[in-house]
């Protein structure tokens, strides 16, 4: 068809297209959009960032063993005697503050609350990305995505309380109907806190994505009347249960700690803890910032799954392997250390949100806001859950070593036993008896 280079009057184009379906039974239907969601997923950077997480958690693990074969057997051969630190290999130096290692740390009802939100944002991601894998979570049900997290999350605070007032009790504490409040109310309330003031800000600009104030304001009721009830549950189970029992006697004074070297500080065990976790991320991590602020359609959460027992291990190994060196330099204090080690792992999580923001084309004061209100909320549960998985795995790895030790102290000084004479057929008498028959003669 010839169009002139001028034209006077209007021209209208039509355009028309058909479309023919064909049935296929070798396609399932929770399959249906595998075809699709593989040719978006960028499949293959995916794989390379699994197999170089896995690198990862190799390399950490036979570091790992090697640590451990070489305390437990050598511990479990030969008895410690604690009457000469000096004599003491320099590989076996934690030995020395086995009377402090297990002393309750500072702020335990803080830090339980922590391992109980911990614990239920974990359990309620795994079944989520399990869900997932199974095609309950597909493209052609967009709300699922949002609804089964909410769902597991309401019904699963039983956990969630059974883990808080169980290391609640092995801290010393004594006040687990508080704790129970606390578990269920935190962190919870935080991130619905922070919620609301996002969803404030899309008021005000009348955003179509606002929530209507209804709808939200009967967000609080099935955490409120079903949540809280199950975590009290399970507080109650929890301290009710038998508490974990110490290895070794806590000492009356503290040990007075060692000055540190550098790599053993705080804050580069803090670095170094939180980079090799997010190393393992950092791909999954685009592609789940992608999907959000793009608006890219994400269905392949096999990938997630495994980057998720990536994560995990990861969190543990490198917390344990740190807490091993600390312990090396007589510092017992690795209760909290353990935790924000491996919950360091939030701060470059964050870091990595701020940098992924210059890639976006972001204007306006609401949808900043917005931004990076988001990714407060998803720093704070990734500090939450890392946090948690850090300290449970130093928890079992310290428990472990210490109970391999035989420990000796030299014995106390006693009187000696006064000496026996002996004499004729009627066997032995003291000396004692002895004297006084020589008095009596004179």
């Amino acid at each position: 068809m010839g169009v002139k280079d001028r034209l006077d009057d209007n021209l209208d184009i039509v355009y028309s297209y058909s479309i023919s379906f064909e049935e296929s039974n070798s396609t399932k239907w929770l399959s249906r959009w595998d075809y699709i969601s593989y040719e978006l997923s960028n499949a293959k950077i995916q794989w390379f960032s699994t197999m170089n997480s896995f690198i990862i958690v190799v390399f950490l693990g036979g570091m790992l063993a090697l640590v451990l074969l070489r305390t437990l057997r050598r511990c479990g051969a030969q008895v410690i005697s604690m009457d000469d630190p000096e004599s003491i290999p320099k590989h076996f130096r934690w030995m020395l503050v086995h009377e402090d290692v297990f002393r309750a740390p500072r702020c335990g009802m803080l830090l339980s609350v922590f391992l109980g939100s911990g614990a239920h944002v974990g359990i309620v991601a795994f079944l989520t990305l399990l869900l997932a894998c199974l095609g309950h979570i597909t493209p052609a049900n967009p709300g699922s995505l949002a609804t089964y997290p909410m769902v597991l999350f309401v019904c699963l605070g039983t956990p969630a309380g059974y883990v808080s007032s169980h290391f609640y009790k092995m801290f010393g504490g004594k006040r687990w109907i508080e704790n129970a409040l606390l578990t269920s109310l935190l962190c919870p309330g935080i991130v619905f806190a922070l919620c609301s003031i996002l969803n404030v800000v899309l008021w005000i600009h009348d955003s179509s994505g606002a929530i209507p104030f209804m709808t939200w304001a009967t967000f609080p009721i099935p955490w409120l009347l079903v949540t809280t009830p199950l975590v009290f549950l399970g507080a109650h189970l929890g301290f009710k249960c038998c508490a974990f029992e110490q290895t070794m006697r806590t000492g009356g004074t503290p040990r007075e700690i060692p000055k540190q070297r550098c790599v053993t500080r705080p804050v580069i065990g803090l670095l170094i803890g939180g980079i090799l976790p997010f190393g393992s991320i950092i791909i999954q991590l685009f592609f789940t910032l992608r999907s959000i602020w793009s608006h890219q359609m994400y269905s392949t959460f096999e990938f997630p799954m495994l980057v998720f027992v990536l994560l995990v291990i990861t969190c543990a190994e490198i917390t344990i392997m740190l807490c091993y060196f600390h312990l090396l330099a007589e510092d017992y204090r690795w209760v909290w250390r353990s935790f924000l080690t491996s919950g360091f792992t939030a701060f470059y999580v964050f870091a990595y949100c701020v940098h992924y923001f210059n890639k976006l084309a972001i204007t306006g004061a609401a949808s900043i806001v917005i931004y990076f209100g988001v990714s407060v909320i998803m720093a704070f549960v990734f500090f939450l859950f890392t946090g948690t998985v850090g300290f449970l795995s130093c928890w079992w790895f310290v428990g472990k070593i210490f109970s391999a030790v035989k420990y000796t102290t030299a014995a106390p000084v006693t009187d000696p036993v006064p000496e026996q004479v002996a004499v004729d057929e009627e066997g032995t008498y003291d000396r004692d008896e002895e004297r006084q028959g020589m008095l009596s003669d004179k």
